[in-house]
């Protein structure tokens, strides 16, 4: 179940996680038919920031779901993974089957998160398993929303457990599609995931790559090279993306001014945010914002 959080005025509207009475705190299991009952399309059409997960696959129908400024198709078979912080936007629900599965990210244990790396911001939000991965995560999900739906007489913690461990499996299955089998999968670029979540958790406060390097103890070279390695990117247009997708987000889903969204995201000034958002979009802030709304126009 979800609960929505009316914000401060102009703000994104936030969702928060409630699960529904008797069952375990932190995970929910429903089919779209259900969802359609809890909200109406109006309500889901609306961009909303879940402060947890939502995995989704389909058994019929065609989606059409959009997640920060990108709009995805998931067809029967596929996956979508919106992660919290992003910014989604439902499309139309009718005549669609499939199942949603809502967690929070303290429900997964430490191994499950530091395998599958649930809270990586860039990690792929549409997942295509073919012959066998796709019918394990079938069965994986059948297994767990038969977990949830009919727990039979065990024990709230013990039934908390138990879907734990399913979402585990199921996580792990998906997260590693392209694994080689009877290879270990490949370490995570150790250099990178350190300087990945300074910039999640900094980047409001500094854009400057020196800074991130004096306070992770690498050279500005180092975290270049491993930035280029793990993204594609210098360490310094990885910084530059994320503070323009937080723009973006705000800029397209509250009404804040430009001096808010500057002074929210650590500028000192308006000019010098209009500024910073131009050389690296092409458009002003307030050109985008226009543009962006003008396409959510029905």
């Amino acid at each position: 179940m979800v609960k929505i959080r009316h914000a401060a005025s102009g703000d994104i509207r936030d969702l928060g996680f409630v699960p529904p009475a008797g069952t375990p705190v932190g995970a929910e299991v429903l089919d779209l038919g259900r969802l359609r009952s809890r909200a109406s399309h109006r309500l889901l059409a609306v961009p909303q920031r879940p402060a947890f997960h939502h995995l989704l696959t389909l058994s019929r129908g065609i989606l059409r779901h959009t997640v920060d400024f990108t709009s995805y198709t998931l067809e029967p078979g596929m996956w979508m993974w919106v992660r919290p912080g992003q910014v989604q936007q439902w499309g139309q629900l009718a005549d669609l089957d499939g199942t949603l599965i809502l967690f929070q990210p303290e429900f997964l244990d430490p191994d499950t998160v530091a395998t599958a790396r649930p809270d990586d911001p860039h990690a792929p939000v549409v997942y295509e398993p073919v012959g066998d991965d796709r019918d394990r995560l079938t069965e994986s999900i059948g297994h767990l929303a038969h977990a949830f739906t009919a727990p039979g007489r065990l024990p709230l913690d013990v039934r908390q457990a138990v879907l734990r461990h399913l979402l585990a499996v199921l996580l792990l299955r998906l997260t590693h599609l392209d694994a080689v089998p009877g290879q270990p999968a490949p370490e995570p670029n150790h250099t990178f995931a350190r300087f990945r979540d300074a910039v999640e958790r900094d980047f409001t406060r500094t854009r400057r790559l020196e800074d991130y390097a004096r306070a992770l103890g690498y050279s500005t070279r180092t975290l270049s090279r491993a930035t280029q390695a793990a993204a594609g990117i210098n360490a310094k247009d990885y910084i530059d993306r994320r503070t323009i997708l937080e723009a973006r987000r705000l800029l397209a889903h509250s009404d804040n001014s430009a001096a808010q969204i500057a002074a929210r995201l650590g500028f000192t000034s308006a000019t010098n945010f209009n500024k910073y958002f131009h050389q690296r979009t092409g458009s002003t802030p307030i050109g985008f914002r226009t543009a962006v709304h003008s396409d959510y126009q029905p």
